[in-house]
């Protein structure tokens, strides 16, 4: 019952920043410093601290079931803290069952594919959490800010159109359709930072010497981009955001509270596949007692 009681908070906290039709979605109406419901940094850990084994138990469900496999896809501007989620959100969950892939510039062999072909590869098997660190959303939000990428990418002059666009939102929305219907669940973050907090985080990595390998001149040169990228997002989520494959807009201004939405979000889709772990037929508690007979007749 307790655990019940802690799924449906969960569900109750994260659902305001889950978007499921796009069409009327604004950016705008997104506020990257609210805590909706969450009065400050000790009540999110409290919150924390009495969830405690709830995502890792779920966990060992999906796991034991091998049935379910979930696909977490983070995305975000530099600094919005897509790394800290990853390492406090999956901290309790079992490494062998959760696999994080960081996409970077593509290779020249991946250039040399379609543009999914690598993220289809790392598509989590039955059974596991799969977390993208960035993701093919990159394919309509930095290749769409930086056309330099797209030519990169040796497509046919003639499939290089104004709506190539619109073709990738078709495209991605079937590769998740699919996804779904071959038991692969789908749960998008958008970690949504405000300009000026990602500025005091950048002037932070400067003078701090243990975060100084995080900052490079390139993140700066972005912020230059960052109106054409509000729109990108915008447009993404307006053209990707369907039930079976949710958007959750997530503020990021405090990195407390994103964590504890993430988090609650997860255990909101874990909870929603009603898992259990796999009954023992006759024939397996046969073999389990004959195995435990044969432990109990060894000598020390």
């Amino acid at each position: 019952m307790k655990h019940d009681k802690l799924i449906k908070e969960a569900s109750r906290l994260a659902e305001p920043f889950c978007v499921t039709k796009g069409e009327k979605f604004r950016l705008k109406d997104c506020d990257p410093a609210a805590t909706t419901g969450v009065k400050n940094k000790r009540h999110a850990q409290n919150i924390i601290d009495a969830r405690d084994g709830v995502l890792n138990h779920l966990q060992e469900k999906l796991y034991a079931q091998d049935c379910w496999a979930v696909l977490v896809v983070l995305q975000a501007l530099d600094a919005a803290g897509k790394d800290g989620v990853i390492k406090h959100v999956m901290s309790g969950v079992n490494p062998q069952g959760c696999d994080v892939h960081a996409f970077k510039a593509p290779s020249n062999e991946e250039l040399d594919h379609d543009y999914l072909w690598r993220s289809h590869k790392r598509i989590p098997e039955r059974g596991k959490i799969g977390i993208y660190n960035r993701s093919y959303y990159e394919e309509v939000l930095v290749v769409r800010v930086h056309p330099s990428f797209l030519r990169a990418q040796k497509l046919p002059d003639g499939l290089v159109k104004k709506h190539i666009w619109v073709q990738r939102y078709e495209d991605i929305n079937a590769f998740e359709e699919y996804l779904t219907r071959n038991g692969v669940v789908i749960r998008k973050f958008f970690l949504h930072v405000s300009k000026e907090e990602q500025k005091k985080r950048f002037l932070e990595r400067l003078e701090d010497p243990k975060k100084n390998w995080k900052f490079s001149m390139a993140d700066v040169n972005e912020r230059g981009f960052w109106k054409d990228y509000q729109e990108a997002y915008e447009e993404m989520i307006q053209n990707t955001a369907t039930k079976h494959a949710p958007w959750f807009v997530v503020p990021a201004d405090s990195k407390w509270f994103t964590r504890l939405i993430v988090a609650s979000a997860i255990i909101q889709a874990l909870d929603e596949l009603h898992l259990s772990f796999p009954e023992v037929d006759k024939d397996k508690k046969k073999e389990l007692e004959a195995v435990r007979q044969s432990l109990l007749a060894q000598k020390d």
